[in-house]
């Protein structure tokens, strides 16, 4: 090794990518053959994201000298910058020659990128014949799992990486999921209680209110009939309207509940507040005093439910549209006398791109008679409004919508509701109308395992894909259930 390879390399391993380059440039430019030095210079262009250099470097230090090693980090190239058959394609061959640890992990993601789940299970088990302390394959095979809408199967893995790894808080926070999708509550919301947006709601609240934050404790279950509690919001709109159904009893049980949700969703609860007092999330001047503290999901866990204790059901719903404004959609979209459907078809895209619906998909149910659409979608979607107005004289809502108050007084005046898995879903739920909700074939933990029925609301139902990607046969279910139910017929 030359004084300015030595030189080269020390910069490298001290993260002056810079000046190595420049070093590693000048040792090309004198000895062009240098096989270690062109597969040095690739990893430095990896490190930095430049996969299409990195490639190029590589290839040239495998042309001068075929080494395992350098095929191998061409391997990892292709498959950080998700060019999966490529990285399959060497990895098939890396991990027969060099059967590691290492190399079988790497041919499973391959493999899990491609969406070939066999493959990728069993390379993960190759793995595990060679090194059983590798959680990161037992954390993957619970992926898989759940792929398969296999929750037992995932409880079972996770645990595993959590006996090798007991401080991993994403296998605790997956491991929760899939113990509430068993309907396993009592573990579930326990182990739930590792999700970063719990930490996140309160590090929010304390730079608002400091001196209270830091002063005043979580509440852990203590008596609250002479006590003030304090809930914020974390996660998403579905979340809070799930559990608000919690609200009841909650401020039966303190003698004052105060509640910060998401703006959208202040109107509404106002409305709805059950003696509760609903502050704004920007009222950062507000004066307010409490005994004790929570993050909103962190309730039905304090409260202590388990199994079918959390399913509270109410009657006529729990929350109720504004009087006012179910008369303005009644007066202003709803004066006929036609079968009106709400429907939705993407919420929030961040989390879960499964769930979007291509609103294409929504084009047979337009064949049906005495039938009036109106969109639900806001924001993100919205722009697809226009290829189903083309198609029908569909009336656009969700324009009007300014929070989940206005969402509520359209609700109130839909014969049904189809939607997407999202907060319309919860909202018409919680006010006990009508909803199909339809769902993805690797579905959200919250509508368990038994789909023939749901557990949250009773006037949901539930349409679930039976292959990936496959919306064709849930609309084909859907447009026969509206045509036998509800005497729609085309």
């Amino acid at each position: 090794m030359s004084e300015k390879f030595q030189q080269a390399f020390a910069y490298h391993k001290a993260g002056k990518l810079t000046q190595a380059k420049n070093l590693y440039d000048e040792i090309l430019a004198q000895e062009p053959e240098n096989a270690e030095v062109w597969d040095f210079l690739g990893l430095l262009f990896y490190q930095i994201n430049d996969f299409s250099q990195a490639e190029t470097c590589i290839k040239k230090a495998i042309q001068l000298n075929p080494r395992m090693y350098y095929i191998e980090n061409l391997a990892r190239v292709y498959l950080d910058s998700e060019n999966y058959v490529l990285a399959a394609n060497l990895l098939e061959d890396i991990a027969k020659n060099s059967p590691n640890y290492e190399n079988y992990f790497n041919l499973a993601m391959a493999y899990k990128g491609k969406q070939e789940w066999e493959k990728a299970k069993e390379a993960y088990y190759k793995s595990l014949e060679i090194n059983p302390n590798g959680y990161e394959s037992y954390f993957n095979l619970a992926y898989l799992a759940l792929n398969d809408n296999d929750p037992s199967e995932a409880i079972n893995c996770y645990k595993k990486a959590l006996e090798i790894n007991p401080q991993d808080w994403e296998s605790v926070y997956f491991l929760s999921l899939a113990q509430m999708q068993m309907k396993d509550y009592k573990n579930g919301l326990k182990s739930f209680e590792s999700r970063l947006c719990r930490q996140s709601a309160i590090l929010s609240q304390e730079k608002i209110y400091p001196e209270l934050m830091k002063t005043k404790p979580l509440w852990q279950g203590e008596d609250l009939k002479d006590k003030i509690l304090f809930t914020y919001y974390e996660a998403g709109y579905g979340d809070m309207l799930m559990l608000y159904r919690f609200m009841p009893k909650l401020t039966q049980m303190a003698k004052k509940v105060i509640i910060k949700p998401q703006k959208e969703l202040a109107p509404l609860f106002r409305e709805n507040s059950y003696g509760a007092e609903i502050i704004e999330k920007y009222e950062y001047d507000k004066e307010i005093y409490f005994d004790y503290h929570i993050p909103f999901l962190s309730i039905p866990y304090v409260l202590g439910y388990q199994a079918e204790d959390m399913f509270i059901h109410h009657d006529d719903g729990y929350l109720r549209a504004n009087s006012d404004k179910v008369d303005y959609y009644k007066q202003n979209f709803c004066r006929n006398n036609k079968f009106k459907i709400g429907i939705k078809w993407q919420g929030n895209t961040h989390y879960d791109k499964q769930r979007v619906i291509n609103a294409e998909d929504f084009y047979p149910l337009f064949e049906l008679k005495n039938t009036q659409f109106y969109s639900f979608q806001t924001l993100d979607g919205s722009e697809e409004f226009e290829k189903l107005h083309a198609k029908t004289d569909i009336i656009n809502l969700g324009e009007t919508f300014k929070n989940f108050s206005d969402t509520a007084g359209a609700i109130e005046n839909m014969d049904l509701i189809i939607s997407n898995d999202t907060s319309l879903v919860h909202l018409a739920g919680a006010m006990k109308k009508a909803c199909w909700v339809l769902l993805p074939y690797v579905y959200n933990w919250r509508w368990h395992t038994d789909l023939s029925k749901c557990d949250w609301y009773d006037s949901v139902k539930i349409y679930r894909q039976t292959h990936h990607g496959d919306w064709a046969n849930v609309f084909c279910g859907v447009k026969q259930d509206l045509e036998t139910k509800f005497n729609l017929t085309g």
